[in-house]
């Protein structure tokens, strides 16, 4: 039991659940390493939403409002976490949601899709077959699902996967804690925000930006502005955090 007074309870109650899906099998157990990773940074910039971060999440609101046909990608450690806030999104945006894992077997793949119903996420089925050039199990898909999208969100990502779907001519929307990861660098525009944090921002966005906002801030997407903001504002915490 985790008493709920204490500071770091937020932060525990969440490794606790990626714990539980590790020995269920819905998260790799890579994945706790990949999470505490992204832990430390988001201590960096004060496990808070950034100004930055909330431009990023505004304009990926704009981004899958205006998308063709919008998928948000989903592996264990985003389903664990996150499983609430991705129905959300969905609801606000009616974007396709589509399970692509590197760790890859059927049985996970049923499993973690089986958890994202269950929070009432409408998921998208069918044939996968292995349709991206990559060597891994990434690159298995939906020819329907992310094969076919224009706009991709990619919580949690890994960095070659990224890159190839933006060489495929997609616009690729990364969450990622670390600004200077591959990811982060390679995706049309990233935000660097916790991801329970991030996707209740875009869904929030979704429902309230006008069609002006949306063309403003399509206009003008500059990720390294972004990436270089972030970073400023992990620095700019240090001298507090010393103190």
């Amino acid at each position: 039991m985790i008493p709920d007074d204490h500071p770091r309870f937020r932060s525990l109650v969440i490794r606790e659940r990626l714990a539980e899906c590790a020995k269920k099998g819905i998260v790799a157990w890579e994945g706790l390493i990949a999470h505490g990773r992204g832990e430390a940074f988001d201590y960096l910039i004060g496990e808070r939403t950034t100004r930055s971060a909330l431009l990023a999440e505004r304009t990926a609101a704009a981004l899958l409002m205006t998308a063709r046909h919008p998928v948000i990608s989903v592996n264990g450690n985003t389903a664990a976490l996150a499983a609430h806030e991705i129905s959300e999104l969905q609801k606000a945006c009616g974007a396709c949601v589509e399970v692509n894992l590197f760790h890859r077997t059927e049985g996970r793949v049923e499993m973690i899709e089986n958890l994202l119903r269950d929070f009432g996420v409408d998921v998208f089925i069918g044939e996968a077959e292995r349709l991206l050039p990559l060597s891994h199990d990434r690159a298995w898909c939906r020819r329907n699902g992310m094969f076919s999208a224009d706009v991709v969100l990619v919580p949690l990502e890994d960095g070659d996967r990224c890159e190839t779907l933006v060489n495929m001519g997609k616009t690729v929307i990364a969450i990622d804690l670390n600004p200077l990861s591959r990811t982060a660098r390679s995706a049309t525009l990233t935000i660097v925000d916790e991801v329970t944090r991030a996707l209740p921002q875009i869904t929030h966005a979704c429902l309230g930006l006008s069609d002006s906002e949306i063309e403003n801030l399509i206009s003008f997407i500059d990720n390294n502005y972004l990436l270089s903001e972030a970073i400023r504002e992990m620095t700019a915490r240090l001298p507090d955090a010393l103190d």
